[in-house]
């Protein structure tokens, strides 16, 4: 199963339920100009979530990431950038930005859980650890709480490298409602259905 088209609901117990969204939608192109409906491009929406539904996003940070964040955030932190300078600082050499780590977590919620349509209200970050070039950081969050008078989503927000976390948070994101969309007829919804564990 592709871990990076499906959100789990891991609750420890097997069978578990896996939410799947179906594939994104290519228009023809015929001249027409026909284009996806909104819904074809939407995420999950809030009767489609439950606590426990996690999803994942990996990225191996390179120096490239590191110089190109620098240029467009402005911080040009000489720890970040220079590794004679670095070499003399607590961390021994240079380190990513720690918002550029955790810019990972904003790719989770936006394309993958709750995805597109959601909108990021708040997010708490604990920075625990450093990340350097070459790191493999894989950005998970997983719902804890739903309020659906105030359509708010609340996950828990963690990176880490192997074993080790780096950064440590909490998200709140507002998810709208199906109620509230207008779908087009034949729009495909979110299904639910049991898989086997591992799969």
């Amino acid at each position: 199963m592709d871990m990076d088209a499906t959100q789990h609901l891991e609750s420890g117990t097997t069978p578990r339920l896996v939410a799947e969204k179906p594939g994104p939608y290519i228009a023809p192109h015929n001249g027409a100009g026909e284009q996806a409906s909104m819904d074809e491009l939407h995420g999950f929406y809030l009767e489609d979530l439950s606590v426990g539904m996690t999803a994942m996003y990996a990225k191996t940070i390179n120096a490239a990431d590191i110089t190109l964040f620098a240029g467009v955030s402005g911080d040009i932190n000489p720890v970040h950038l220079n590794q004679e300078f670095a070499a003399g600082t607590v961390f021994e050499g240079c380190i990513a930005h720690g918002m550029l780590t955790a810019s990972l977590i904003s790719t989770v919620l936006g394309t993958k859980l709750p995805g597109p349509g959601c909108v990021y209200i708040g997010q708490e970050l604990r920075f625990k650890a450093p990340v350097r070039a070459g790191d493999t950081v894989r950005a998970r969050a997983t719902i804890t709480e739903i309020v659906p008078d105030r359509r708010r989503v609340v996950l828990r927000t963690v990176c880490t490298v192997g074993d080790t976390v780096v950064i440590d948070g909490q998200a709140t994101v507002m998810v709208p409602a199906r109620s509230q969309a207008k779908p087009a007829d034949g729009d495909a919804q979110p299904q639910l259905r049991t898989a086997a564990a591992g799969g």
